[in-house]
């Protein structure tokens, strides 16, 4: 490793340390992870590996978290990885390969053998034993529903009291599917949340739901996540939104929603990635919510 450089492990209670790793992610990826502070921090579970210069900046780094899975109604205990970046003048020394090793190492010593990622560079990954896992989303015309006015509120994020009724919902709630969902992370939620003002989040009292939707470009409804202790039908929810729209589109999948649309093979961003779980092991199409991307 290169002279004058700093391993560090688990840094996050270090307030330096973790303005150090927020400078790197906006540096490199213009993101601000200081914008969870509001919604109670960052995944407690989190464990980042870094290396720091003799200035205190964090020059390296990349960070593990536990994300538990179900998984064709199993438990998975799989383990998230995240926040990998170098800045460009410390490139090409190994750094980002040990981190990388270290994190692997870290989680698999914890029980955790299977590990999921989300980046633009599938090829960088493929060497470390990781896979893309094709994902899909569901379309079709919109069901009938009947109306119902006044059952729904629209939540913001700069509500205290919304926040903390969004916050006991996540805390409580039913995994959104039994094929393929996350079943903890809050933090995520929120961060993404407040980083797309798109997405609407309205409280449904009557379904004891909170669900995170948005308009696509064509007046459709897409639905990105429920929060509810008892994942509520589709039409429920639209009966309640009463959204005029002529399409819907639903990024998880539908098992838990007695609809089920046409799967479409999703083109997003950043490639969904596995280590530790085959392809076969999820026998049906489905997606990673949009509001779990870390």
């Amino acid at each position: 490793m290169l002279k004058g450089l700093t391993f560090r492990q688990n840094y996050f209670d270090d307030p330096a340390g973790l303005r150090g790793l927020t400078d790197l992610l906006q540096d490199i990826f213009g993101i601000d992870i200081g914008l969870l502070q509001q919604f109670g921090g960052l995944d407690p579970s989190s464990m980042p590996f870094g290396y720091f210069d003799d200035a205190g900046r964090c020059v390296a780094n990349f960070s593990a978290f536990s994300m538990p899975l179900i998984v064709n109604g199993k438990m998975i205990r799989a383990t998230g990885y995240q926040s990998g970046a170098v800045r460009p003048e410390f490139r090409g020394q190994g750094l980002y390969r040990d981190l990388m090793q270290r994190a692997f190492a870290w989680a698999h010593a914890s029980g955790s053998n299977v590990g999921l990622l989300l980046t633009k560079e599938p090829s960088l990954y493929e060497k470390f034993g990781f896979h893309t896992l094709p994902q899909h989303k569901f379309c079709g015309p919109t069901p009938e529903f009947r109306p119902i006015e006044g059952e729904v509120r629209h939540l913001n994020l700069q509500t205290r009291a919304d926040v903390v009724i969004i916050d006991s919902l996540l805390s409580n709630r039913q995994p959104v599917s039994n094929r393929f969902s996350i079943v903890r992370q809050t933090e995520m939620f929120f961060f993404n949340a407040e980083c797309d003002p798109p997405i609407t989040l309205s409280l449904i009292p009557k379904l004891n739901a909170v669900i995170a939707w948005k308009l696509t470009e064509d007046a459709g409804l897409m639905l990105l996540d429920i929060a509810a202790p008892q994942i509520p039908p589709l039409s429920a929810i639209l009966s309640c939104l009463n959204v005029p729209a002529g399409r819907v589109e639903v990024c998880f999948p539908t098992d838990r929603l007695g609809w089920e649309g046409q799967p479409v093979a999703y083109d997003g961003a950043c490639s969904l990635m596995s280590s530790g779980m085959a392809h076969e092991t999820i026998m049906e199409p489905f997606m990673l919510s949009p509001m779990a991307e870390f």
